[in-house]
This record gives structure tokens, C-alpha cells and sequence, in this order.
């Protein structure tokens, strides 16, 4: 069974995933990791059963790989990592082996991520902000599979276990009321750095050691996770935050460029996108209904959690553990309607806001019905492109440490 916490530190955020592991160890350095196809695995534990062995069992000391941001937050994620290793050992270093693996650019802590698992690490940890959290969780997939220990004899796994019989890529038409347990990671997160927005809905502190607490602790409930899939199944991508569409997503892809300036980033992006932005008329299908057209579309969010932005609350309804969506869609937004309404978008009191709906979905497809491809999707505060996308939920794809 795979886990995954989370941690942020001085403007980054670390998390955990990771299989049944005992807390605690000493930093070594981890084998080489080859690269291998993923043959999927069985989950090794029963979903009601804790993640951590008792201390005093024989069990061979486990292997806790922590995937390091060092550039962060502008380096502080790097800087508070090495102030949090003497925590993190009085609290984890009795039972398990604690190492390192720097990430040297984009994308490399989903390789990172992979290979461990690969070669049987108990636990995978990113420590960054939330684009590192987004790269471990895909790390856990290739070719919209799980990944797995290559090991198939293993006892225990770093692997994504699951609990149906259907196969990845996931068909777009009659699995969506099918209970998903492909991913079984154990996610805790503290946010501490710039655009830290999944802790907001968690309610969570700002304190990396309370975060190693609750995974000492290990108490667990399910949290969903999205599947974004283009005109191509093979392009399967996962969020457990916001997925959104034009503005918004134009915005979000213009702040990733301006990050060393903290939260004031966003605000640069927003100003940036409105250059030339022009509302679009899209096609949307939900739940595998009729499609429909929404006119003047300013920007469509999707969200398994609330927050987005730097803690814009654009999908207040939003649960991570209620096995739907809830998509939010601005129509016919002017520049000054944001200066208004503002206030609006980060406190969640924009539903009653004229020209803003919102419905609960398990799934959603879009279209851009001029065809330019030119309309801008991200998850997660990542840049994936442009329309058309499918996006629907996997239930309890994930097991959070609350």
C-alpha cells in the first residue's frame, strides 16, 4: 500500500509517499534506481489497517526517499529542510533507512518518483512547494497506469494497489460510478510557500513538525483525486487540487514565471493574461450527458479542493473526500469585475455574483467550439495545454494523514 504525506517548509511543502513503513532512521544514500516498465501489483494491506508496523517488530528497517526542492521558495525549501532533519530523525529514524535525491529541474522529481518505487522504496517524500507535490503524485502513474515494484514477489510495495478489476487508461464511458482505489497514498501536507493551496481546505498550520507528527500518528481518511485525459488516452494526467480553464489558467501559466516575487505573482499573471484575453463560447458534457454550450466563458474551475491562486477560495463547495467536483464557471467577466468582485473570488461569496454558476459533477468534458486551440488548461497550478480535455474524479483514490 503506497502512502503519501506531505510536509511544507519555509515556502515549500513536503510530502510523503510511501507504503507501510515504521516511523524512523538514519540518512544513507539510496541504490542506483533503473528504469522499468510497471507491472501492477496488488495492494499488500486491507484499507481499514494502520500504515505503520508495531516499533517493536522484527520487520527490516524501511526505505524513506525524500525528493529535495532545494530551489523552492527561492531556496528557502532548502535551507528549512536541512533545519527540519533533526526533527524529522528524533521522530522517524528508529525503524527506517532516511535519504536524499535532489531534484535538478522540471518533471524530475516525477522520473525520481518512478524508479524508486521501482526498485521497492517504501516511501517516496517530495519536499517542495506544490508543483513538486503534483510531480510525485504523477510520478505514481506511467501510461495511466500505477507503477509498481518491479519486485513481484514483494511482501510489501511502494506500488499503487487497487480494488476493481478495470484497467488503465480509464474508458471515458461507464466507469465513473465505479469506486477507484488505484492509489493508496497516504498524504499529509503543511503549507509554508508560495501557492501552498490544498492545506487551506485541510484547515491545516503552518508547522512542518506538526506534519511529522501526524505521520508518527498515521490516522488516515480518503481523500479523491482527478484524471485529466486530452483527445488521446494515453495523455492521462492526475490533480487533487483545481483543475481550470482560460483566464484563469492563462493567468496561472504566466505567474509560474514570475514565483521569486512570492504571492505577488499571481496578481502579475492575472494582469499579464488580461492582455488580449477575449471570453470564448464552450461545450461542455457533464456526466456523460448532453453537451450544452456556455457562452462567454471568462473561466471554468474544477475543483476536488477550494482553493487556487495563492488562496483565491474558487470552488467553496468543493470536498476532496465527496467523490464529485464542483465546477465553477465566471461568464462574461470584464477586467473591472475582478477589481470589484475580488474580495468576492478569495473569500467564496462569489456564487451569488451575476454570471457565476456552479454544479456538482463526476465528470466533465470541454470543447472549444471555434477550434483554435488556443484556450489554456492547467492543474494544479501546472500548464497542460490547451482545449479539448476530459476531467473526471477517482473516489478514495487516496489516503490522507489528518
Amino acid at each position: 500500500m503506497a502512502c503519501c504525506y506531505q510536509v511544507s517548509l519555509g515556502g515549500g511543502i513536503v510530502a510523503v509517499a510511501a507504503s507501510s513503513f515504521p516511523v524512523n532512521s538514519k540518512l544513507k544514500p539510496f541504490p542506483a534506481l533503473k528504469a522499468e516498465l510497471p507491472k501492477p501489483m496488488a495492494s499488500d494491506l486491507s484499507p481499514d489497517r494502520s500504515i505503520f508496523h508495531d516499533a517493536s517488530s522484527s520487520s527490516p528497517r524501511r526505505d524513506l526517499v525524500f525528493i529535495v526542492n532545494p530551489r523552492g521558495a527561492n531556496g528557502r525549501t532548502g535551507k528549512d529542510w536541512k533545519k527540519l532533519l533533526p526533527y524529522l530523525r528524533s521522530r522517524l529514524d528508529k525503524n527506517c533507512n532516511i535519504c536524499e535525491s535532489l531534484t535538478s529541474g522540471p518533471y524530475h522529481a516525477i522520473d525520481i518518483t518512478r524508479e524508486a518505487i521501482r526498485e521497492g522504496a517504501d516511501a517516496v517524500v517530495a519536499v517542495g512547494g506544490d508543483g513538486t507535490l503534483h510531480e510525485v503524485v504523477n510520478g505514481f502513474f506511467w501510461a495511466g497506469k500505477p507503477v509498481a515494484n518491479h519486485n513481484r514477489e514483494a511482501t510489501r510495495s511502494t506500488a499503487l494497489g487497487h480494488h476493481c478489476k478495470a484497467k488503465f487508461p480509464i474508458p471515458w464511458r461507464g466507469f465513473l460510478k465505479v469506486r477507484y482505489n488505484y492509489v493508496f497514498i497516504f498524504l499529509q501536507l503543511i503549507p509554508l510557500g508560495t501557492g501552498s493551496d490544498f492545506a487551506r481546505t485541510l484547515g491545516w498550520k503552518n508547522d512542518p513538525r506538526e506534519a511529522i507528527d501526524r505521520i508518527a500518528e498515521g490516522l488516515r481518511s480518503p481523500v479523491d483525486v482527478g484524471v485529466i485525459t486530452g483527445e488521446s488516452e494515453e495523455e492521462s494526467h492526475y490533480f487533487i487540487n483545481v483543475a481550470d480553464i482560460h483566464l484563469s489558467a492563462k493567468a496561472g501559466y504566466f505567474a509560474s514565471r514570475y514565483k521569486r516575487f512570492g504571492n505577488l505573482c499571481y496578481v502579475i499573471g492575472a494582469l499579464q493574461a488580461f492582455m488580449g484575453h477575449k471570453n470564448q463560447d464552450l461545450r461542455i458534457k457533464v456526466n456523460e450527458g448532453e453537451w450544452e454550450t456556455c457562452s462567454l466563458v471568462t473561466a471554468l474551475c474544477i475543483g476536488n479542493a477550494k482553493y487556487f491562486g495563492g488562496g483565491m477560495k474558487i470552488t467553496p463547495n468543493a470536498d476532496p473526500s465527496s467523490g464529485n467536483f464542483e465546477v465553477v464557471i465566471l461568464q462574461d467577466f470584464k477586467w473591472y469585475d475582478f477589481i470589484l468582485k475580488l474580495h468576492r473570488l478569495y473569500n467564496g461569496t462569489h456564487l451569488s455574483v451575476k454570471n457565476v454558476s456552479s454544479r456538482s459533477v463526476f465528470s466533465i468534458e470541454v470543447e472549444d467550439i471555434s477550434g483554435s486551440g488556443s484556450i489554456y488548461v492547467q492543474s494544479d497550478g501546472e500548464h497542460l495545454g490547451f482545449l479539448p480535455r476530459k476531467f473526471c474524479i477517482l473516489p478514495s483514490a487516496i489516503q490522507m494523514i489528518c
